[in-house]
């Protein structure tokens, strides 16, 4: 993210984010600081993992006191470890204690993604098939979660419904089948834009292939019937496997030959990663 993403996409979230918080005022951090004084206070990292997010953490911040100053000693990407001091925030108590959770949840969430998302990509290498996250991402969080998913190595899908055409099963029951679905598609959508199709068993694949889909996205497929589909496929459309995708069965798929796999698990399974602010004192 840069500084014009972050004001014209991502502001407004965390605002939303500090309100739910702190609906009238921080009740315990005014009765403790009855005046402003100047505080330091450590982030550390209780886990492996990547980092990612710290733009964000730090905006929470900056959105409450704008003298408030981030010093960090990483960035995104990096691959953090347990115990490792990652930076300091200065600034206000008042202001360090009030906006600490939002900060934190943010940043904790975005790790989790970031370092999930690392493991699973990390199964991949070499087999020349790009990993993708899906829509199932937490409302509201959507531009934090994808970006953490790009941070662990991942590619994003489509990110809303008006970024592409996925005729999904129920589209194509709405159409009456999927040649009529995709013959639709493609007089609506404007030509930039490709048409993926899901399917679910080989006679879907066939009728994809004929109607001159774009991409064809394999869902919850035994291995024999993918291998199978890809056959018929034949190169003449894009490949994607979906459906369950984890960590633990992604191996299956890597000796498919597809050019995707998509997991709604990198966003709406994935842990987050421990990481705390401790050591507040006064300076």
């Amino acid at each position: 993210m840069n500084s014009i993403t972050m004001t014209l996409q991502v502001d407004h979230l965390i605002r939303e984010a500090l309100r739910e918080d702190i609906s009238s005022e921080d009740v315990t951090t005014n009765a403790v600081m009855k005046e402003a004084a100047e505080g330091e206070v450590d982030l550390i990292c209780k886990q492996d993992g990547i980092i990612a997010g710290l733009e964000v953490f730090g905006r929470v911040f900056e959105l409450l006191d704008a003298k408030v100053r981030v010093e960090l000693y990483c960035k995104d990407g990096d691959e953090v470890k347990k115990g490792q001091l990652m930076g300091k925030v200065k600034g206000d108590i008042r202001v360090l204690l009030s906006g600490e959770r939002v900060a934190l949840n943010y940043l904790q969430r975005m790790s989790g993604i970031a370092t999930y998302t690392h493991s699973v990509a990390a199964l991949l290498e070499g087999s020349g098939t790009k990993l993708l996250d899906t829509r199932k991402t937490t409302p509201n969080m959507r531009i934090f979660e994808k970006y953490a998913v790009r941070v662990g190595g991942g590619y994003n899908h489509r990110y809303n419904l008006s970024d592409g055409v996925l005729l999904k099963d129920n589209h194509i029951g709405a159409a009456g089948g999927v040649g009529k679905a995709v013959r639709m598609a493609k007089e609506y959508a404007p030509f930039v834009r490709k048409i993926e199709v899901e399917v679910e068993n080989l006679n879907m694949v066939k009728e994809a292939v004929e109607a001159g889909a774009d991409i064809i996205m394999l869902d919850n497929m035994s291995q024999e019937e993918m291998e199978e589909a890809i056959r018929i496929i034949d190169g003449r459309a894009e490949t994607e496997c979906s459906g369950n995708v984890t960590k633990e069965n992604i191996s299956r798929l890597t000796s498919l030959g597809v050019d995707y796999i998509s997991s709604g698990a990198l966003t709406h399974s994935a842990p987050i990663l421990d990481i705390s602010l401790k050591n507040l004192h006064v300076v």
